[in-house]
């Protein structure tokens, strides 16, 4: 099931411009090789939302393989700051290689380790040993150097857990933040019964619905859910 009819996502796609030439074979790469990256209509919104937004510091949860933080670098303020965290070995493999190509490489910080610890590194409440950092651009910097406050944060990570990090998120998130997460409508079979759904995916079903009536009904946040690529919550924090 898609959420929207393949042939106008497939217009609305071509009306955008060609990525830099490192990106393009970066998305290339990851497609050949069935890795989850962003899909082109969701890009667009992510570059929008930059420009909009104009962000001093970015905060990504969920690297992958570099291309969505590439593509983040690659059109962010000249001013402004990207941070990443990446759990999985491989992948985390795969991002270092890709991020120390990127234009921006010196504008980049990848943090190493699960997200929550990550995240509560970041917020100074943890100082977990299994957390490290790593500078695509070789610079001296330390965890206890990055940010604390974000006032641009993408998440496209595990998405059974994304309740469990949005309690660390919301402490980086000043009021007037932009909070976007991706894949959150799942084909759209978000809106289906959870018992439609097979028994092996309900409990992700069950999770991210709690997760958007969460996000929906905050006092501290406002929200809309676009029907673009896979869905994105798109949330902004108002006190």
């Amino acid at each position: 099931m898609k959420i929207v009819d393949e042939h106008i996502t497939a217009y609305i796609n071509s009306l955008e411009l060609e990525l830099p030439q490192y990106l393009s074979t970066l998305e290339k790469e990851a497609l050949e090789n069935a890795v989850p990256i962003i899909r082109k209509e969701a890009q667009a919104v992510l570059k929008f939302f930059l420009d909009m937004k104009q962000p001093k510091q970015i905060l990504e949860v969920g690297t992958a393989v570099g291309f969505s933080c590439s593509l983040l670098s690659e059109y962010m303020p000249e001013d402004c700051h990207i941070t990443t965290i990446e759990k999985v070995p491989m992948r985390i493999v795969e991002a270092k290689k890709n991020l120390s190509k990127a234009r921006r490489a010196s504008d980049i910080s990848l943090v190493m380790g699960d997200a929550i610890d990550a995240l509560k590194v970041l917020n100074r409440t943890d100082t977990s040993k299994d957390v490290s950092l790593f500078n695509p651009s070789g610079n001296k910097k330390e965890l206890s150097e990055l940010a604390d406050c974000y006032d641009f944060i993408f998440m496209d990570a595990a998405k059974g857990q994304y309740m469990n990090f949005l309690p660390e998120i919301m402490k980086l998130l000043p009021v007037g933040g932009l909070f976007i997460t991706d894949n959150v409508l799942q084909e759209g079979s978000i809106a289906k019964s959870k018992y439609s759904i097979t028994r092996r995916d309900r409990t992700i079903h069950t999770r991210m619905r709690e997760y958007l009536y969460e996000l929906t009904h905050r006092d501290d946040l406002t929200t809309m859910i676009l029907p673009v690529g896979d869905g994105m919550a798109v949330s902004t924090r108002i006190q």
